[in-house]
């Protein structure tokens, strides 16, 4: 019968994720053991299976079309670029005010068709690169709520699914999963320490993760799906997220700092704290560097 060609690690992950998923697979190869390649995913479905084998195989899973930092150099790497496949976009059938969102929509499609808070915005734009973009996300402290994002699912790095949306006395929804009952306690804790008072204090946001959503300005609830404004892709993978239809522009104000430490800040201490807290919050979301690190504002 002959001896089967024995396949290194990398070409064997391929050709698994080719096998499960119905949308294209393209291996760029491997050098040094460290192998890159590209998923267009043809459904949500598609993205649980290369999420859940990168989470078996080491391999980092990440946003194509980020300008991620060179921290990839030690890790095999599957791009994941979202399109047509993910592209649905409908109101809620029990509430039009309300628009479910998938990552690939581009801004303008959703402008067009009544989303009047992204006509300022990138048409060109896709939702999953909007929300990963902290440029575009960049409101005053406490102002994460101009968004217009009420609620997403997300994939966490262990590989469970979370929806993250308001939380507060009467909905606590949100910690219905171990990995939230977990999670979010210690982000309060952060958000409670110096580091996070002190950014909090700050008329502009200047760490990269808006732990702000968890002390918004006075008239506005906490929201948890607001920590994935301008994560970079660093923090989970986004599966859906619902909109509110009609609001202020979530285009971010022009008037806006530039970023001093990872592009602005306004003084030392406070970039240090801000880069403290961001690493303490990346290590809780991901411990195991499933998603990349920091780099998108190198």
């Amino acid at each position: 019968m002959g001896r089967r060609v024995s396949r290194d690690p990398w070409t064997a992950f391929c050709e698994r994720l080719a096998r499960l998923a119905q949308g294209q697979v393209m291996d760029f190869g491997s050098r040094d053991g460290r192998g890159s390649a590209r998923l267009i995913p043809q459904s949500a479905a598609d993205v649980r299976h290369a999420h859940a084998l990168c989470i078996e195989s080491g391999v980092v899973l990440a946003l194509e079309g980020l300008n991620y930092a060179s921290s990839h150099a030690e890790s095999s790497v599957l791009w994941v670029e979202v399109g047509a496949g993910l592209s649905t976009f409908q109101p809620l059938p029990n509430d039009e005010s309300k628009w479910f969102v998938q990552p690939g929509c581009l801004l303008g499609e959703l402008a067009n068709a009544g989303l009047h808070r992204f006509q300022d915005l990138p048409p060109y734009m896709t939702v999953a690169a909007w929300l990963a973009d902290r440029s575009q996300c960049n409101w005053r402290s406490g102002q994460t709520w101009r968004s217009g994002l009420l609620h997403a699912s997300v994939l966490l790095a262990d590989g469970s699914q979370a929806r993250l949306g308001p939380f507060g006395e009467n909905n606590r929804a949100p910690l219905e999963t171990i990995s939230l009952q977990r999670l979010v306690p210690a982000l309060f804790g952060l958000m409670g320490q110096p580091a996070g008072r002190a950014c909090r204090n700050q008329e502009w946001w200047p760490a990269r993760y808006r732990l702000d959503a968890l002390a918004p300005e006075p008239g506005h609830e906490v929201n948890l799906a607001h920590l994935l404004l301008g994560h970079g892709g660093d923090l989970a993978w986004v599966d859906w997220l619902v909109f509110e239809k009609d609001g202020p522009s979530s285009a971010a104000d022009e008037s806006a700092p530039e970023f001093s430490f990872l592009h602005g800040s306004s003084t030392e201490d406070i970039e240090w704290q801000a880069s403290d807290l961001d690493q303490q919050v990346k290590a809780l979301f991901d411990p195991n560097g499933l998603y990349p690190h920091p780099g998108q504002d190198l």
